[in-house]
């Protein structure tokens, strides 16, 4: 049975940015999903009741409408679509009103190829979907480094659905402050850092002997197996399979 295509609908008034984003998502989901771009808020608009996306990556600063503006508008009518908003520092004047649009994650311009694909892919997966996650929690100290802390906490969580949401309020800031200040301590989004200490702690998992792949993928964050094995792909270069039979070749 074949998988059903999704869509995305990207915005950017800059007609390069525009172009070089889209061809980085043609580039890495142009076989599993349709691809939208737009100009300006209003167009958001417009092309959402005709495609209907499960993700928009939107630029936030546009004329006519804004990017912000159209995703408080189709929020109103949809609690499932995940948005992406492609932002700059200066941005970050938006983050309150952003909260309120329970954005999945803020991209820096420029923004890099593996960051957006990882934020893109936990939009199809629908990632953004919140859990109580009080386990290990106890764990995180209110003193001490707040880089420390961080990495802490996802250390003790990233086995539960972790959203930059649940990061954000945990740690008392604004979703679009947390990612700025995220990105400016590790080098790198939450969503690629949450992402990569997954992989790690995977690998460990198909080491183990008698270990599934699919059980290796529950064990850190990865209901979906499908979506586990893509991704590990995508980090690593080889499926989960491959992984697991080159540690044992070489056991």
């Amino acid at each position: 049975m074949m998988e059903e295509r999704k869509t995305i609908l990207i915005a950017d008034d800059e007609v390069l940015e525009r172009r070089v984003l889209l061809k980085k998502l043609e580039r890495n989901f142009g076989d599993v999903c349709d691809i939208y771009s737009a100009a300006n808020g209003q167009e958001v608009l417009d092309l959402y009741e005709k495609v209907h996306p499960q993700v928009l990556v939107l630029d936030i600063q546009m004329p006519i409408m804004t990017g912000l503006e159209a995703a408080e508008e189709i929020r109103k009518k949809d609690t499932e679509c995940e948005i992406l908003f492609l932002t700059a520092f200066e941005d970050f004047s938006y983050a309150r009103r952003a909260v309120r649009v329970r954005a999945l994650d803020y991209l820096l311009k420029p923004c890099q190829e593996d960051e957006l694909v990882a934020a893109v892919e936990a939009g199809l997966a629908g990632k953004t979907e919140s859990k109580a996650k009080e386990e290990g929690a106890e764990m995180l100290s209110s003193t001490g480094a707040l880089p420390e802390r961080m990495a802490t906490y996802i250390e003790a969580n990233y086995m539960h659905d972790l959203s930059v949401q649940d990061m954000a309020t945990h740690f008392g800031y604004a979703d679009a402050y947390f990612c700025k200040i995220f990105k400016q301590a590790f080098g790198k989004s939450f969503i690629t850092y949450l992402t990569d200490y997954r992989i790690r702690r995977a690998k460990e998992y198909l080491s183990m002997p008698g270990k599934t792949i699919s059980a290796a993928g529950r064990a850190v964050g990865y209901d979906d197996p499908n979506y586990f094995a893509k991704v590990f792909k995508r980090a690593t270069g080889s499926t989960p399979s491959e992984y697991r039979t080159s540690r044992q070749d070489a056991q």
